[in-house]
């Protein structure tokens, strides 16, 4: 079964939001509309780009869909389960790296595992195997501080994938970056994604990263977060780097902005 140009996966999980919305008091109890409501349904294998200006909610939206904070009112359901807190299906890259410096990288990659106590012979492998995937097999006795911005999120995405979880949430993963390690990781995270095949849920700034990288994107509005457009991202698959300059991208571009409000 195919779907975004690459092949289903029977693990894959669809994602439904329903009337998703956060407020928050401040100490003075005043309320702050931070997001939604949002309704909104994320295919099983789907690359699904959120954009918005700071601010408008997206961060929040990807914490309580990976369970590390509670809405308001709604849910969100991954295959019909409902989120009810930190679930180990679910994959996270932070824009940061956030490895811990006095580990190698193959410990930081294996942490997860030592957590859920899920360290064994079939598990180290699959740590070694991700990080052949990523280009890093050589460095697995590398600390955190030897390595480049970029392969360090590099292995950031070998933790996040080395449970082997349905969905993958990524915040912002590489706007750290210099603009040409920032290229290169957009087509790395594309090859290990259809490898992989999880549903990612992707948060950016970049309209042309999200193009891009995207099977569909959309546009968030300023606070109250709300989507105000849902975009399909009609390129073929793979994408190639000929296609950063094609007429078909760029379109795509000016529709995202328009649905900014820019001309």
């Amino acid at each position: 079964m195919r779907m975004g140009g690459h092949l289903l996966s029977v693990n894959m999980k669809a994602i439904k939001i329903r009337d998703l919305t956060k407020v928050y008091r401040t100490d003075g109890q005043s309320a702050v509309h931070a997001l939604g409501p949002l309704n909104v349904e994320i295919k099983a294998g789907e690359f699904f780009t959120v954009v918005g200006p700071s601010g408008c909610g997206k961060s929040t939206l990807l914490r309580i869909l990976a369970g590390l904070d509670d809405a308001t009112d709604g849910e969100i359901a991954i295959d019909d389960k409902i989120v009810r807190g930190p679930n180990s299906n679910i994959g996270i890259v932070f824009q940061r790296a956030t490895l811990l410096p006095w580990r190698t990288v193959l410990s930081n990659v294996q942490l997860p595992l030592e957590i859920r106590r899920l360290l064994n012979e079939k598990s180290r492998s699959r740590s070694e195997e991700l990080l052949r995937m990523v280009g890093l097999a050589d460095f697995g006795r590398n600390r955190p501080a030897e390595l480049s911005g970029g392969m360090q999120q590099r292995v950031a995405i070998a933790r996040a994938l080395v449970t082997d979880p349905e969905v993958l949430l990524m915040d912002e993963p590489f706007g750290a970056l210099d603009e040409f390690t920032r290229e290169m990781m957009n087509e790395e995270t594309l090859r290990i994604w259809a490898k992989n095949k999880q549903t990612v849920l992707f948060i950016t700034h970049s309209i042309s990263e999200a193009v891009f990288m995207s099977d569909r994107v959309a546009v968030m509005s300023g606070r109250p977060g709300v989507l105000s457009e849902i975009i399909d991202i009609p390129l073929p698959r793979p994408r190639t780097v000929e296609m950063r300059q094609s007429d078909e991208m760029f379109e795509c571009i000016k529709r995202i902005r328009r649905a900014f409000g820019f001309h």
